[in-house]
């Protein structure tokens, strides 16, 4: 029966921190694949190139939220403890064992002074995708389109009854008239509409007070909670093509159109769409 030996915990060794990382490790596809340099060219913009501190590396910044999501990670608190403790962590930000680690609110500050408000994210998941496109790997001939819910971080106790505006569809005009010049040529009255420009019609949702942006989403007949919706737009080899986010009480034939025209706008070569029941409405078949 073999014992280990406790001292082989401090036994000091000659090793770099590559030869630690198994070669068919997915961190090491990845890196190999992309060139991540891209990046600061990118974000040159939002750095000062004459006050403050010498900031964190963004490409580091960027590759935090890869790892979070990339492994399941449930927070980025979490993350920076993984990268803490693990090798091939460390070695695709770049990091020593020396080095380190951002705090967890690294990501979080810069997000909102820096990040908030620009579209780099998308230009980031743009570059990605190209590069896939460029190496032939997705095939945009047929796309599939569905929605899912995200819990959102709001206790449905906490909530407010509000008046809002009934946010007319934007096709909502062609189709009336459509519909309209057929009972004109048929000699039927022309369709009753609700409310108009002036006075929209109105309805009463629950907002919630700690996050106003979420909706409330009914999940089957009896679960109710604050959500968003996200809808995602794929090709056949699961190659996200493009997605679009709203609160949860908006209906999936709402975000058909937005998420619809932004594939087809980079990928004009689309000749199916296939989605579920929810998307169907007179419209989106016409």
């Amino acid at each position: 029966m073999l014992t280990k030996k406790q001292k082989q915990r401090t036994q000091m060794q000659m090793l770099c921190i590559d030869e630690l990382v198994p070669q068919n490790h997915i961190l090491r596809n990845i890196d190999e694949s992309l060139d991540f340099s891209f990046i600061y060219d990118e974000v040159a913009e939002l750095y000062s190139k004459e006050t403050g501190r010498p900031s964190i590396d963004p490409v580091v910044l960027f590759k935090l939220p890869m790892l979070q999501y990339l492994f399941g990670i449930r927070s980025m608190r979490q993350t920076i403890k993984e990268i803490e403790v693990n090798v091939a962590y460390r070695w695709f930000l770049g990091l020593d064992f020396q080095d380190e680690v951002p705090h967890f609110t690294t990501f979080g500050k810069n997000y909102v002074r820096r990040f908030a408000d620009t579209d780099i994210f998308e230009k980031i998941f743009s570059k990605i995708l190209q590069e896939a496109v460029d190496c032939g790997f997705v095939d945009a001939t047929a796309i599939f389109i569905d929605g899912t819910h995200i819990k959102a971080s709001a206790n449905k106790k906490k909530a407010i009854e509000q008046e809002v505006q009934v946010q007319a569809k934007h096709y909502q005009k062609q189709l009336n008239a459509e519909i309209n010049a057929d009972r004109e040529a048929h000699g039927k009255k022309p369709l009753k509409v609700n409310g108009n420009d002036e006075n929209p019609p109105t309805k009463t949702i629950k907002q919630s007070t700690i996050d106003p942006e979420c909706g409330i989403f009914h999940k089957g007949e009896h679960k109710v909670e604050f959500a968003y919706t996200t809808h995602v737009a794929c090709d056949k080899h699961n190659f996200i093509l493009g997605c679009d986010v709203a609160p949860g009480n908006v209906h999936d034939s709402v975000m058909f159109d937005n998420l619809y025209a932004k594939v087809i706008e980079k990928f004009p070569e689309v000749e199916a769409v296939a989605v579920d029941v929810g998307y169907k409405t007179p419209w989106i078949m016409k």
